[in-house]
């Protein structure tokens, strides 16, 4: 069964909450970031999308419009989806949404994801910086 991803908006108190789930086993609990710092108050402003795997909620990412380009944001798979391409799938179906645009498309990685947004196109630029108690590359799409 191919994975099936549904595009939303802050409106859609169902899938938002489904997305939250994710982000907060992910985010908070995996990684230990900090609640108020993961739920920062942009969902409201954003695209979300979400991926289910045989039925089921999988992962989870949002996309803001900034004064930069188009933003990915909050990638996260659970773990037990994960090896799968649910990662995979997820971004590059995001990827496809906003590549006609023809605005930057940017993303802040953590040091561990790298090589996974690398495969994908994207490309590491300036220093790292913290965000959220954990190193991160800002990265950008290059065709």
């Amino acid at each position: 069964m191919l994975p099936k991803i549904v595009k939303f908006k802050f409106d859609n108190k169902k899938l938002l909450q489904e997305a939250f789930k994710i982000r907060l086993k992910v985010f908070v609990e995996e990684q230990n970031t900090d609640k108020e710092e993961e739920f920062d108050g942009l969902d409201d402003e954003a695209t979300h999308f979400l991926i289910f795997f045989e039925g089921k909620p999988a992962g989870t990412s949002r996309v803001r419009i900034t004064k930069e380009g188009i933003k990915i944001e909050r990638v996260a798979v659970y773990k037990s989806f994960r090896g799968k391409n649910i990662g995979i799938d997820l971004v590059q179906y995001i990827m496809n949404e906003y590549i006609p645009a023809k605005k930057k498309i940017y993303l802040n990685s953590q040091v561990q994801a790298m090589l996974f947004y690398e495969k994908l196109g994207f490309k590491k630029v300036g220093e790292w910086f913290y965000e959220a108690n954990i190193e991160h590359y800002k990265m950008v799409y290059s065709e």
